[in-house]
């Protein structure tokens, strides 16, 4: 009689909704417990957004022609920011090696931490919107609701982004540092301080490969447009598309533990 052994953790990234949702409210919980980030998630962003707003108190058009884009880039640092952090501290804490251990997959880790930050990039971008356009008086000619939707999306963007470079940190340390490497360039570069068509052409050339400048585009699109034009839909379909790579790319690269 031969002796029975257990069956391998799946390795595979094939999702199960059951095993993802209960990754999702685990993080929420831990989130939950943890006032500071809240803070950091909800509240920095419209902090930022009000005080820009009365940094150009005397010129309103200015925050009118800047507010839209700072509405996108807010979230995605912000996301970027305290994902990659949270992702690596499971990993160096041990809790990424147990959960592995278990019958979950690579894909249901990714998908769940996505959908837990995805809960949370809704309220973060709704409440920063809500205080953009209702309280400070943002003048956009498109819908709010088109504005949240390009927000949205950013966050997601930062979602994904943070969880694919925690991979490559062996601290949280490293994980703040890859923040210049990933995310000034797109800042300098996405057209909120000049138009990309004014810029150098190398550098014009390498803006049109970086999602943040697509997002800003579909900003400005909002902010001049009553109704979606067909750059605006190519402008979020390059940022979700983007962001649906870069979680395929997490799950691909996600380790049990640091080096």
């Amino acid at each position: 009689m031969t002796a029975r052994t257990a069956p391998p953790a799946p390795t595979g990234r094939a999702l199960t909704p059951s095993r993802t949702a209960a990754t999702a409210a685990r993080v929420l919980r831990q989130l939950h417990h943890d006032p500071r980030t809240i803070a950091l998630l909800l509240i920095v962003p419209v902090a930022m957004i009000t005080l820009l707003r009365y940094v150009f108190d005397g010129a309103p058009g200015t925050f009118d022609a800047t507010g839209a884009s700072l509405l996108g880039i807010f979230p995605l640092i912000t996301m970027f920011l305290v994902t990659s952090i949270a992702t690596l501290r499971e990993r160096t804490s041990g809790t990424l090696e147990r959960l592995l251990a278990l019958p979950l997959g690579k894909g249901d880790l990714i998908a769940g931490y996505a959908l837990a930050f995805g809960a949370i990039a809704v309220v973060q971008s709704a409440l920063a919107t809500a205080v953009s356009v209702w309280l400070l008086g943002l003048d956009v000619t498109g819908s709010p609701w088109l504005l949240l939707l390009v927000a949205l999306l950013d966050a997601l963007l930062g979602t994904a982004l943070g969880l694919f470079v925690s991979a490559f940190a062996a601290s949280e340390f490293q994980a703040v540092q890859f923040m210049p490497a990933v995310i000034f360039p797109q800042l300098l570069l996405c057209g909120l301080f000049i138009p990309r068509d004014r810029m150098h052409p190398a550098l014009e050339a390498i803006s049109n490969a970086l999602p943040m400048s697509y997002a800003v585009d579909a900003m400005n699109e909002v902010l001049h447009h009553s109704d979606p034009t067909g750059a605006f839909l190519r402008d979020i379909a390059v940022v979700a598309g983007t962001a649906l790579l870069v979680l395929c790319l997490g799950a691909i690269t996600l380790r049990r533990r640091t080096p």
